[in-house]
């Protein structure tokens, strides 16, 4: 039997690169991995291409890239990459991109890999946050929200996919416990004593494979993933048992976190309020059980941590 092509943006990144290796590594799956990069030579694609998939080149910025990509396709996995560029406007441009190349080449499934928009709960004249760039009150949420009428207008049979807070965000952003004036480790976030919905982003593609698998079930849905729904003390809590001493949790007030400076904190403030203050509407858009049953492989906390605390650095 001939097995469909799931043509996976980002292959090289998080999300498509889970979804590129839950497919690959199972060969029962009827499905065929088509890596969409924008650089094929990179170590990355090189490694993917070892494991079985097709690497092809094409850009998000380049609709006729895309639309190359996508031909004979039965799938497509579409995410946009805000922290390359800051840039909502760009993102929004790069999913009408890709929305127009999988209504151009008729594609029978599409993963939408989107966020909230958040000004649906604050507007932008609401001064409880702060407006970012002229627009927004998270940009990296309200652009990918605001791009998903591209999908939707072309009539696609689009799955409308809610991520969840990175857990690999304690390797790669910097969140992983610091040390304080006092020497003694804390491990900080803006949620006061609410839940954080958070994911490994490896399983974000486990769950993303069980999308396509079921298909028809999820096209036209909207539906949110998450590994566990954690409060800060919990968070600290696994921490502090994966190694082996105290880790606190240091409740810093957005406010506060937008000071730190570094570049995305204001957006990242934002983020963490928007959670904070509105936990029951976004712990309740992400069924742990829904995904679960998507991606049986779904890591807690703690399994991440036991996997992955030597790749985070203790500060």
């Amino acid at each position: 039997m001939e097995k469909k092509t799931i043509a996976v943006v980002g292959a090289t990144g998080g999300q498509g690169g889970g979804l590129v290796r839950a497919i690959l590594a199972d060969p029962a799956s009827g499905f065929a991995v088509r890596a969409l990069t924008r650089d094929p030579g990179s170590d990355k694609a090189r490694q993917l291409q070892a494991l079985g998939a097709e690497v092809v080149a094409a850009d998000v910025d380049d609709v006729e890239s895309l639309k190359r990509a996508f031909r004979g396709a039965h799938g497509a996995y579409c995410v946009t990459f805000f922290w390359d560029h800051f840039s909502p406007e760009k993102e929004q441009a790069q999913a009408e991109a890709m929305a127009q190349a999988a209504k151009e080449t008729g594609v029978a499934h599409v993963i939408w890999s989107t966020l909230e928009d958040t000004r649906r709960w604050v507007p932008v004249g609401d001064d409880r946050m702060p407006t970012l760039q002229g627009q927004y009150k998270v940009p990296h949420f309200d652009a990918k929200g605001e791009s998903d009428h591209f999908f939707s207008d072309r009539g696609l049979p689009v799955t409308f996919l809610l991520t969840s807070f990175y857990w690999d965000n304690l390797i790669h952003f910097g969140m992983g416990p610091k040390k304080g004036p006092d020497g003694k480790l804390a491990f900080v976030l803006p949620m006061a004593d609410k839940k954080l919905p958070g994911i490994g982003v490896d399983d974000i593609g486990g769950c993303a494979y069980g999308l396509f698998k079921r298909g028809p079930e999820y096209i036209g849905k909207r539906l949110g993933i998450a590994g566990e729904h954690l409060t800060g003390a919990q968070m600290a809590a696994a921490l502090s048992q994966a190694f082996g001493q105290e880790i606190a949790y240091n409740y810093v007030p957005p406010e506060v976190y937008r000071t730190f400076g570094f570049p995305g904190a204001d957006d990242l403030a934002n983020m963490f309020q928007f959670k904070r203050d509105f936990e029951r509407d976004y712990c309740g858009a992400r069924d742990l059980a829904v995904s679960r049953a998507l991606n049986p492989k779904l890591q807690t906390f703690a399994q991440w941590l036991a996997a992955h605390k030597d790749r985070i650095p203790l500060g």
